[in-house]
Parts: structure tokens; C-alpha cells; sequence
């Protein structure tokens, strides 16, 4: 699903580099321009990457601002098209092709091995003009006051091709993933920042060290926030700047599903606990076992608003994140740039709103988790779990 879907998976990035002190605008299209995507419907050609219109993916001309600048956001769209032939279908018309080889040699039993490597290509050749390319493509907000780039996608290979695709256009700039520790160095009051630091269990910079070593923020967070499902209040205030006001009332809490895992000898050992929970005595179970949650639905609650997502513990990947809807309104006296541009600031404002009342309440966390209180936090949750 598109990032202007209501309901859509993302991961976010910070941007890091110098922009060039000429004009952004101009050095922005002739970057795009440059790696623009290039249609191989047509040909035989097997691959093809580039960036293309949010709301065109068949256009990869940047020539004008509205295109892909609205206000204080980039947006644009990596496409990429990939024919795809199937193994078994290769194997066949490579054997009829050895076939027809011996046939007009009979002096051979086999077919040579450089020979046979030309008719492999010469059959991908022929069999890739006949296949169509399947696209795919990843949107990106790009919002250049904070610098934060939010992608519509969260497979790997996916996100490893947009990163590698950027870097490329953009020389001189680099995406770093916003992951739980870098997300906290944001969100964190100044006063805390210190204590951060210390719990921080990595031994290097390296983006990679920074998530796996510290696993427990994704652990701790998710067990923090069912616990107060279940047994504290679950209303938190907006601390964190965005489209909300500071200070708005706010409700979160998880339910409907839960994955927990642990490492055992025979390997990691998962359970998912789905339908909507009562008191979770299958997830406490799990948890005084040893298991930590990985990831769960969380629900977000302003008003009459509601924002739900499946948050992915490890990198705070937020998947099947839905926010209110956003409803296109048709209206023969407005242009149809205008309705698409409207519906783009309307769905920012939804979509911003949930992740600023997801920041206030990880601020929230992060105050318990990080404060002197989080000894005695601990023993009220163990004792809630039976934990001895």
C-alpha cells in the first residue's frame, strides 16, 4: 500500500550530510531527473531502477516544483521493474534447446559446457522478451525541517535498494535508521539523556550494535506498556511537538495480538497470541518463562480518533500502521491538483499525529525507565506476573 494509504507499513530514517548551500529545489530535480526511472516494457532489458511521481508512478520527469515539493516535505517515489523468469520454465527451454544442439551435431553426445553457457543466455534472452516486467514500488516522505525520510516499506531487500538508490542520487548524504536508541537520543528529556547513555550496552557507533545490543528498550517498553494496559492508567499527555497540542490527553494501550520469543538451545522459540486479551494469562504465562515481547499491537486513542499499529520491538518498525481515514472529496469546482494536494496535507496530519502521540508516550517510558523509580517498577510488574 501507498504512504497515502490509511492504512500503510513504514520505517523512518534520519538524513545526514550537508545539503548544497545553492538552490535545494534545483539540485532536488536534477538529482531525480538524473536517476529517474526508465520504462523496459518495451525491450528485453531485466532490471530497472528509479525514482517516479508520488502520484504518477509512470512519470519520472522533475521539472516542476509541485511535482515534489509541498511545503516543507520532499515526496517522491523509487520504482523499480523486474522481469522474472520463472526456474522451471528456464530449465525446460534450455533442455529443448540442447536437444535441437545434439540433434544438428551428432558427433556430440553432450553439449559442451561454453556451448551450453551460450544457449542458457540466448534462452533468458528470448524467454526475457517475452515476459513482462513486474514493478514495484516504495514512496517516501522526505520532511526537510527535521530532516526525518519515512519509507512505505519494511522488507529488507527493499529498504536495502531504496538506501542504495538514495545514497547514489543524493551524493554526499546518507540515511541513518531510526532505530530505538537513536529514537530515545530524540525523544528523551535533556535531564536524561545522561542515564541513556549509560544504559546504552554498545560498544561502537555502528547502526547495527546499536540495535542489537540493545534489544531491552523494545523488551522493556512493550512489558511497560501491558502492564499498564492491564493495571495502571493507561491515558499519557502530549509532550513531543507536532500536529497535536502539548499537553492533549491521549489513551494507549495493546491488545488483539502479541508475538513473544526467546532463545533456547534448538533455537528461537515463538508464540503469538492473537484475539482480543482479558487479563493476557497466556502472555504472562510466556513471560515468566523467560519469553520477552517482540512485537504488538498498539493503539493510540485521542478523542475520537484512532491510530493503530503492530510495532515491531527490535527496530520500532511500525507495520499495518492505520490512522484515522482520510476521505478524498470530489468537488467539480477544484482542480484536481489541488483535491490531491489537499488529501496529502490531510493524511500528514494523521499520520504525524500518531507518530507524535507515539513519541510522547516512549518520552513517557523512557522518564519511567531511565528515572529512580524503575527498581520499584520492576518488582510491581514481576509481582503482577507471579515472578519470584
Amino acid at each position: 500500500m501507498g504512504i497515502l494509504s490509511n492504512t500503510v507499513s513504514i520505517c523512518q530514517f534520519k538524513v545526514v550530510g550537508e545539503l548544497p548551500a545553492t538552490d535545494l529545489f534545483q539540485w532536488v530535480s536534477e538529482r531525480l531527473a538524473k536517476n529517474g526511472f526508465t520504462p523496459i516494457d518495451q525491450g528485453a532489458a531485466e532490471l530497472s531502477v528509479g525514482w517516479v511521481h508520488l502520484d504518477d508512478h509512470r512519470d519520472s520527469s522533475f521539472a516542476a516544483p509541485a511535482i515534489f515539493w509541498r511545503d516543507n516535505y520532499l515526496t517522491f517515489t523509487l520504482r523499480q521493474d523486474r522481469r522474472l523468469i520463472p526456474a522451471a520454465l528456464l530449465r525446460a527451454h534450455q533442455k529443448v534447446a540442447e536437444d535441437d544442439y545434439i540433434a544438428a551435431n551428432p558427433g556430440y553426445s553432450r553439449v559442451p559446457k561454453q556451448k551450453r553457457e551460450e544457449l542458457r543466455e540466448a534462452v533468458r534472452g528470448a524467454l526475457l522478451a517475452k515476459i513482462l516486467p513486474i514493478p514495484s514500488t516504495y514512496d517516501m516522505i522526505w520532511d526537510t525541517r527535521s530532516n526525518i525520510l519515512t519509507l512505505a516499506t519494511l522488507g529488507t531487500k527493499a529498504v536495502d535498494l531504496f538506501e542504495t538508490h538514495f545514497r547514489k542520487s543524493f551524493e554526499g548524504l546518507r540515511l541513518i535508521a531510526v532505530h530505538p536508541y537513536a529514537r530515545a537520543g530524540q525523544v528523551a528529556e535533556p535531564q536524561l539523556v545522561p542515564a541513556l547513555e549509560k544504559a546504552n550496552k554498545a560498544t561502537t557507533d555502528a547502526v547495527l550494535d546499536l540495535i542489537k545490543s540493545n534489544q531491552w528498550i523494545g523488551w522493556d517498553f512493550l512489558l511497560w506498556v501491558m502492564y499498564r494496559t492491564l493495571n495502571e492508567s493507561s491515558e499519557y499527555r502530549v509532550t513531543r511537538p507536532g500536529p497535536a497540542l502539548d499537553g492533549e490527553a491521549f489513551v494507549a494501550y495493546l491488545d488483539d495480538r502479541m508475538v513473544l520469543c526467546a532463545t533456547a538451545e534448538n533455537g528461537v522459540q515463538k508464540i503469538t497470541a492473537s484475539g482480543p486479551q482479558d487479563r493476557f494469562g497466556e502472555v504472562q504465562t510466556a513471560l515468566r518463562n523467560g519469553k520477552r515481547i517482540t512485537e504488538a499491537a498498539l493503539y493510540l486513542e485521542k478523542g475520537e480518533d484512532i491510530w493503530k499499529m503492530t510495532l515491531k520491538g527490535e527496530m520500532f518498525h511500525f507495520a499495518s500502521y492505520k490512522a484515522p481515514k482520510v476521505k478524498e472529496e470530489r468537488d467539480n469546482t477544484v482542480e484536481e491538483t489541488s483535491e490531491k494536494e489537499a488529501l496529502f496535507y490531510e493524511r500528514m496530519y494523521v499520520m504525524e499525529t500518531g507518530l507524535q502521540l507515539f513519541d510522547s508516550l516512549y518520552a513517557a517510558f523512557l522518564a519511567a525507565r531511565l528515572g529512580d523509580a524503575w527498581e520499584a517498577e520492576v518488582r510491581k510488574i514481576e509481582e503482577w506476573l507471579g515472578v519470584e
